[in-house]
């Protein structure tokens, strides 16, 4: 796994794909989808893969979904693998790698306004940008074969983000 230095093009591709998104997902979606997750802050060091995120009224459409977007190289990661039972999860492969993931989450969940509170906090504070960047690069030489561990080691940093953005604790 490597994290590299932001891309100026990390940003439009998000843009494009939440349009596409958008249009493709349509009959299925209650929000526009959402460009989240470390490429969608500039500046940010990243893993160069796209993640977006999609409201939908219930995860069971996830295998339709998947149908839908197959033609564009999404695959649907069943759900015992992924073991996050609030979303679904959908990657796209280009040229044998991860491209993007695309989130499934149920509307009106606590995790889609918790990705967005987190990326506009990253987006707003350049010494945040900085120190995740560092933990990020951290825990990638640490767990580079650890996809998991390298997450489960953000969680912290994370939360307490959330915790500083939230309206109920200022």
């Amino acid at each position: 796994m490597q994290v590299r230095e932001s891309q100026k093009g990390w940003q439009r591709r998000g843009e494009q794909l939440c349009r596409q998104l958008d249009v493709t997902l349509a009959p299925w979606l209650v929000a526009s989808v959402e460009h989240v997750g470390s490429t969608a802050v500039p500046g940010l060091a990243a893993k160069p893969i796209t993640d977006v995120q999609a409201a939908v009224l219930e995860l069971e459409c996830a295998d339709t979904i998947a149908d839908v977007v197959a033609p564009f190289g999404w695959h649907l990661v069943p759900a015992e693998l992924d073991a996050r039972p609030w979303r679904r999860l959908l990657v796209q492969v280009v040229d044998e790698h991860r491209a993007a993931h695309l989130h499934l989450l149920p509307a009106g969940s606590a995790r889609w306004s918790e990705q967005l509170a987190f990326r506009d906090a990253l987006r707003a504070d350049p010494v945040l940008v900085h120190r995740y960047a560092d933990l990020k690069r951290t825990l990638a030489a640490q767990h580079a074969a650890d996809r998991e561990a390298y997450t489960a080691g953000k969680a912290g940093f994370v939360r307490s983000v959330l915790e500083r953005s939230s309206p109920r604790r200022k």
